[in-house]
């Protein structure tokens, strides 16, 4: 069944056209805005909802929807407008693809997927009196129980949402874990398997043959007092899948890059400039955009970031950057106010095929770069098997090793360096070799290293 469906189309919605689409379960339905009117949802009689409609988004960023969806839409700009179907009515999948069809026939634009598109007027037979209306606070939200909130996705890539930024933010607000449910088929983007890293959230992967099991440990699952739960044999030991330990090494690398920066709080900082000079590095062109969510809709702006995390500031800002289509790159940044500044925490990942090499070369000279211009803590440069197109399958996958380790010139000036590993000079800053990526004793030096590393 059809859960969500995606209209893009090279005009902008306008209230007649949001109206006609929506009038496509009859006029017996009703609507509603909820989240301060940025979601639109259509209710059964009963109240029940059936399809929650995010307000449209101008993509302009290319290759977002091809990255999103395998979905390329013809150009850039064009409007992204989601449609998220109850999973407990079964006409609710039909009416959303009902109401995408007819926003791409009136503005002659595409529907993913494609074969949800329609036009026709959608009768509401199920009897929703025999189920109580589920109250979930959040439209992302299928099952809610006192101690989880469980976000049921069928699309190919799961990536972090508005919608499912909401549900995380609401359910951590209430202590509840989030748990995404997908087919084994599905992947992760990066900055949903960060947002769902550390327990109690969890990816569940529902398997014909294999039942449930943790997308990104492996465990073996059951639904047990409202929430999914590892299974534990006798001996208390958790079962790994089988179909989670089935991998096969592509060829296909990622060259991880996680590095910090610390700038005095003035009133002229501009951030986003060390993430920006990485990118320059690496790709040779800077982020193809930025957003708060995925899809990245937002022309790369160093200026217009700055000016959101000063609006929220004191509080902590999340931002996602995307590269350009012909190289995979995305990066996540956080920007913390602390005792000593404004710092940047960055991740960025890169994609490289099997025939292609990874620029480990080029590290030094962006480290040497990033420490002259850009305030420097530290820079861990790591390499790992893994997918180009940088997203994340239900199956296992070999942790990232090491390559390189560098600490910018406030840090280097405070501490009493190990006679071994020989640091690199670049200026002021100590950069430590570690390997080429394929030894995984690189671990051991870095641990040995950064425990040496004690400020004197």
């Amino acid at each position: 069944m059809t859960k969500d469906v995606i209209a893009l189309t090279p005009k902008m919605p306008d209230l007649r056209t949001l109206l006609a689409g929506l009038y496509a379960g009859g006029p017996d339905l009703g609507l509603n805005t909820i989240a301060d009117g940025a979601v639109v949802q259509l209710y059964a009689p009963d109240g029940r909802p059936l399809v929650s409609v995010e307000a449209p988004i101008l993509i302009q960023v290319p290759g977002e929807t091809a990255r999103l969806l395998n979905h390329p839409a013809d150009d850039v700009p064009v409007w992204w407008t989601e449609a998220r179907a109850s999973t407990a009515v079964p006409e609710a999948g039909r009416l959303a693809g009902s109401f995408a069809g007819r926003l791409a026939a009136v503005l002659g634009g595409t529907v993913w997927p494609p074969e949800a598109a329609t036009t026709d007027v959608v009768s509401l037979t199920t009897d929703g009196s025999a189920t109580p209306v589920p109250a979930t606070g959040a439209p992302a939200v299928d099952v809610l129980t006192p101690s989880t909130a469980v976000v049921i996705q069928d699309r190919p890539v799961v990536a972090l949402t508005s919608w499912l930024s909401d549900a995380l933010r609401t359910a951590t607000a209430a202590d509840r874990a989030l748990q995404i449910v997908t087919p084994p088929t599905a992947r992760l983007t990066l900055p949903t398997r960060t947002a769902l890293r550390g327990l109690p959230n969890r990816w569940v992967v529902q398997d014909a043959e294999h039942g449930y099991y943790d997308g990104l440990s492996g465990a073996v699952l059951h639904w047990k007092n409202g929430t999914f739960t590892p299974v534990h044999d006798e001996a208390g030991t958790t079962r790994v899948a089988e179909a989670f330990t089935s991998t096969i090494d592509s060829g296909d690398r990622q060259l991880i890059l996680t590095l910090r920066t610390r700038h005095p709080a003035d009133a002229d900082l501009v951030l986003g400039h060390a993430l920006e000079t990485t990118f320059h590095h690496l790709t040779g062109t800077p982020p193809g955009g930025w957003s708060t969510a995925e899809p990245v809709n937002l022309p790369w702006s160093t200026r217009q970031l700055t000016d959101l995390a000063r609006a929220r500031a004191p509080r902590p800002t999340w931002l996602i950057a995307i590269g350009h289509p012909d190289r995979p790159a995305i990066a996540t940044l956080r920007v913390l106010r602390t005792p000593a500044g404004v710092e940047e925490h960055i991740t960025l990942a890169l994609g490289y095929g099997n025939d292609e090499t990874p620029p480990r070369d080029a590290i030094e000279d962006l480290a040497a770069e990033l420490d002259a211009r850009h305030d420097l803590v530290t820079l861990l440069t790591s390499l790992r098997s893994a997918r180009r197109d940088l997203t994340v399958p239900s199956c296992l996958e070999v942790p990232p090793i090491p390559v390189a380790f560098t600490l910018g010139r406030d840090a280097a000036a405070h501490i009493d360096p190990p006679p071994r590993p020989a640091p690199v000079r670049l200026g002021s800053a100590l950069h430590y070799r570690l390997g080429d990526g394929t030894d995984t004793q690189a671990w051991s030096t870095l641990e040995q290293l950064t425990r040496r590393l004690k400020p004197t």
